[in-house]
């Protein structure tokens, strides 16, 4: 099992170097930039793939904690300290390394946090916000546990918004790149390291993979897909149901938080778009599309969908068409994409079109029926006599 768990991740990295390489040898590798960004999108698919296929439980807050990490990176790696540089805590990070210097936008140095502890910052702060969030809101279920999701993404959007020093609704630009290993690996959204960031969001994609795919098939996954199946007996059968959804909650906000972040460095910016209600529902439908207990699934449909999106095929139509997909797979193959049976959907499309019609009465039948009232006519004839 392990080794088939292996292969997959081997031809799905195998898919992704060809990719690259028809792109660049073709003259399109302006394409791996959209193909980046749907990468880290996917990976907060993948995190609410797992919360939902497997743990059951719905979240329409998602892009809530995409947002977190990306604006908790994006101020800290932006704000300026240089006029604090003497005050014994801003000098103490300093000597530590917490701070770098580096150039302005309007010349001169800025002192700002570096990007390594700013990222790990965000993840943390990602984290703790849906540790606090999700100890009372899943005790909720149903549409209950939707409605409370939806709430908590709402109070984050609006923080967004309406909080100056996050940009309000420009949100944070200038953002710098992420040197994840200075001089080798660089975050940044520019043309000359466009492969290699391509590279960094398929090897983490492929990384998140594995560690999905071993948890769910793993004692924490059986433990999951009972709490999905009949929650009381999983409570009955010893499974701490509340711990178990607890963590699965965090650590889908931690794969979020990590996209975000990541995405901010390569987009130089981010914008209240990012957390807005109606990226939280897309989420949902991605992985609806995918199928709920899909990993593979839930990549395929968002890898695909992001990328013809970012590429603008949609128009103005962007969220229509989402919309008009889902109902499809809802329809004609309820376990998303990768269980799509052709022949099954045209039979299924066949019916909801023409309604089979009722069968007619058939000739003996009707023939019967005159017997018998013949028959009770001669013996009523005959009593009456």
């Amino acid at each position: 099992m392990l080794d088939s768990r292996f292969a997959k991740i081997g031809i799905f990295l195998a898919a992704a170097v060809a990719v690259e390489r028809i792109a660049v040898l073709s003259g399109a590798g302006y394409l791996l930039t959209q193909l980046t960004m749907s990468a880290y999108y996917t990976l907060v698919a993948l995190g609410l793939s797992l919360l939902m296929g497997y743990a059951g439980q719905i979240s329409l807050g998602h892009a809530g904690f995409f947002a977190i990490g990306g604006y908790t990176s994006a101020a800290l790696t932006t704000w300026d300290l240089s006029a604090r540089h003497a005050e014994p805590v801003v000098a103490a990070l300093s000597r530590a390394g917490v701070l770098v210097a580096r150039a302005g936008a309007f010349g001169g140095d800025v002192l700002v946090v570096h990007p390594w502890p700013a990222f790990l910052c965000a993840v943390a702060l990602s984290a703790a916000v849906a540790f606090l969030v999700g100890i009372p809101v899943l005790k909720l279920r149903g549409h209950y546990l939707a409605m409370a999701t939806l709430g908590v993404g709402t109070i984050l959007s609006s923080i967004a918004v309406g909080t100056a020093a996050l940009g309000a609704a420009d949100g944070i630009s200038g953002v710098p790149p992420f040197d994840l290993v200075p001089g080798l690996l660089r975050v940044a959204g520019n043309a000359p390291v466009r492969i290699v960031n391509y590279y960094v969001a398929f090897g983490l994609l492929a990384a998140a993979m594995l560690l999905l795919s071993n948890l769910v098939w793993s004692r924490v996954g059986r433990a999951l897909r009972a709490i999905h199946g009949a929650e009381d007996a999983a409570s009955a059968m010893g499974v701490d149901v509340a711990r178990y959804k607890l963590g699965t909650f965090v650590l889908s906000a931690v794969l979020a938080a990590v996209a975000g972040s990541l995405l901010t460095h390569f987009n130089a910016g981010i914008g209240p778009s990012e957390v807005s209600i109606m990226k939280s529902v897309r989420y949902v439908a991605i992985v609806a599309v995918g199928g709920m207990g899909s990993l593979w699934g839930a990549m395929a449909a968002s890898l695909s969908l992001n990328f013809l999106s970012l590429r603008g095929y949609f128009g103005s139509l962007d969220d229509a068409v989402f919309g008009g997909i889902l109902i499809a797979v809802m329809l004609f193959s309820p376990g998303g994409i990768l269980s799509l049976d052709v022949r099954g959907a045209i039979l299924a499309l066949l019916r909801r079109v023409r309604p089979p019609r009722a069968p007619a009465p058939e000739p003996e039948d009707e023939a019967a029926a005159g017997d018998g009232v013949g028959v009770l006519g001669k013996e009523a004839g005959e009593e009456g006599r």
